[in-house]
């Protein structure tokens, strides 16, 4: 042992106690280690900053991109929605499905593709559940590594291992040779999960006041708006077609508040945002808040050739992803104060429409557009969510008091769901192909995702979780360190001198637990590259077959479940779970160790020696 390698020993021991204690941040540790191997001299700068040129690297940044861009479209929360109703109330039956569902997607994309995706879709789920998403997220990521072994191509080190394979001249793996493996192990994280979740922290009061956030239903109930709302469809003979909202004067006339209408665009009906220049057309479906119980809706609809629509969620909560509320209320210095909703323009002036009014802590019956606005009235306004976002913004005039639960479930390009769909679709398919790198596949759905407005510039760098690329690229140099300085030549050494004479079932043992720990440092890919080698060359001094130790290095290779650097795909659940190391420590390790139990039991059984 040199002095090297002694001290490349101690400053990765330094960095695992400090992302143990958690007292510094780990993407902070992760430059000081880039800074302390580059002063040393032990790597050279551009070594020491290969992990910035790594495709991995770019493939994640990608892959946060088209997560932020399935929410924004609301894909992610249809997604969150189905998980819903087919669990129910169940957090038992959630963990189950989505645990299923991820080791599936993941065996035939990106790992770490499928677990961003389903990030968000989680966050959802929990927010409507209220538990926590430590709950969540952890079985989340355990599926995501589960899913590198349901397939050959689910992961880069069963086909490392494959190669090796091939390259010495043996027959490879078929795609599902590893399946059974990997099905047993998924049975196993599953029933895993659902016995020791208990040991996931509960979320703290940060987390439980954002469930206290009032809803829709709340706003509703508040307001007395129950029974007001109204969805009526155009005729093609209606006198309103081909008119302007402000020509029509619907509001005066009959008490009709238009809060939005229904349009049908490119095969698919839309919500647009109403406005008092908006031309009605034929077989445009309105909604309408009728303001004025004394109008006879049914004289209504007949005078301008209305059609009444069936009505989903109680006014307009169905639409939520479209059509935001929000309480607002008028700050001292507001010129408003004094003047009507009518007198004021207000929805000619802010494209909102106010539905409500709450005076002295009660809510104003009846019609509300001609009522002078006091001080500290409080109005509850409908409309499209980024023109609240807009209101809350003009300091002179409103301060928004309250953004009910449905806004962070709001899609600013809800009608570009479709695109957004077909990008991920696209690239799914190019990353099966095997003709297309899987970051080239990414950054490809990322540009059409742009062009078809499913996300902006400046909400897809916001999308990059910043800290978890510097942590990866951060931690990449000790697999060339370890390397440089014979540290990994020399516990392979040992390692043979150890199990090589007690028969291939303890070597295989010794090669799970050898790659096991090598993966707690350095890549999966890297561990793979490393020991596919020294398996095939222990297989043949001991003259058995090269497939059980070839299949041992393969899982052990997935098996990174015992740190949040072990894997990209627990580091990006560790900020949205809010997991520490120490939590991937108490679940991992135990379950690490029932995962070599079975591919030391099965693998044999699978591939004779």
């Amino acid at each position: 042992m040199n002095g090297e390698l002694i001290w490349v020993l101690s400053l990765l021991a330094v960095a695992v106690a400090l992302f143990a204690t958690g007292k510094v941040r780990m993407d902070a540790v992760a430059l000081l280690v880039i800074i302390a191997f580059v002063l040393s001299g032990t790597l050279t700068l551009n070594e020491a900053f290969a992990g910035f040129s790594d495709p991995n690297v770019i493939l994640i940044a990608a892959l946060f991109i088209i997560g932020d861009g399935l929410v924004r479209t609301g894909v992610a929360t249809k997604m969150g929605s189905w998980l819903m109703s087919v669990a129910g109330s169940s957090e038992t039956r959630m963990l189950i499905l989505l645990m299923l569902t991820v080791a599936g997607l993941g065996a035939f994309m990106s790992s770490t593709g499928v677990v961003a995706i389903f990030i968000p879709v989680v966050l959802s789920v929990c927010s409507r559940m209220k538990i926590s998403p430590s709950r969540l997220m952890m079985p989340l990521s355990f599926a995501g590594l589960i899913s590198g072994m349901m397939t050959l191509v689910a992961t880069p080190p069963n086909m490392v291992v494959n190669s090796e394979l091939l390259r010495e001249g043996f027959k490879g793996f078929e795609f599902f040779d590893v399946t059974p493996l990997g099905l047993a192990i998924l049975l196993c994280g599953i029933v895993y999960m659902l016995l020791f979740r208990f040991m996931l922290k509960v979320s703290g009061a940060a987390d439980q006041a954002s469930w206290k956030r009032r809803t829709f239903r709340d706003l509703i109930k508040d307001y007395h708006l129950t029974g007001r709302a109204r969805r009526l469809a155009i005729r093609p003979g209606s006198p309103m077609v081909g008119h302007r909202l402000d020509d029509l004067k619907l509001r005066e006339r009959y008490g009709a508040n238009v809060i939005g209408l229904e349009r049908w665009r490119r095969f698919r009906r839309v919500i647009v945002n109403v406005t008092g220049v908006t031309e009605f057309r034929a077989r445009d479906v309105l909604l309408i808040d009728m303001s004025d119980p004394e109008v006879d809706l049914r004289q209504f609809c007949s005078e301008q050739q209305l059609e009444p629509m069936i009505l989903r969620g109680e006014y307009f909560s169905d639409q939520a992803l479209d059509v935001g509320m929000a309480e607002v209320s008028l700050i001292p210095e507001s010129e408003i104060i004094g003047k009507s909703v009518r007198g004021i323009g207000f929805r000619t002036r802010y494209g909102l429409n106010v539905v409500g009014l709450r005076r002295d802590g009660a809510a104003l019956k009846g019609a509300i557009v001609d009522e002078p606005l006091m001080l500290g009235d409080i109005l509850l306004v409908v409309g499209d969510w980024k023109l609240i976002s807009k209101l809350g913004g003009r300091g002179h005039d409103f301060l928004v008091l309250n953004l009910p639960v449905e806004e962070s479930d709001a899609s600013p390009a809800h009608s570009q769901a479709p695109h957004a769909i077909f990008c991920l679709a696209l690239m799914v398919a190019m990353m099966l192909t095997d003709e297309i790198p899987n970051p080239i596949a990414a950054i490809i759905a990322c540009l059409l995702m742009g062009k078809f407005r499913c996300i902006d510039l400046q909400s897809a760098y916001k999308a990059i979780h910043w800290p978890s690329i510097i942590l990866i690229v951060g931690m990449m140099p000790f697999a060339l360190a370890l390397q440089k300085t014979g540290g990994v030549d020399l516990v392979v050494r040992g390692l043979m001198e150890l199990g090589g004479g007690y028969g291939p079932q303890a070597m295989l043992a010794c090669l799970f637990v050898l790659c096991a720990a090598t993966g707690l440092f350095i890549s999966n890919t890297a561990t793979a590259v490393l020991m596919a080698p020294v398996a095939l060359a222990a297989a043949k001094s001991m003259g058995v077959s090269p497939y059980p130790f070839a299949m041992a290095v393969a899982m052990a290779a997935s098996a990174a479940f015992m740190t949040p650097v072990s894997s990209p795909v627990n580091t990006l659940v560790l900020g949205p779970g809010r997991y520490s190391f120490s939590d991937f420590v108490k679940l991992g390790v135990p379950f690490t160790l029932m995962v070599m139990i079975i591919c030391v039991v099965m693998i044999p059984l699978l591939f004779p020696f």
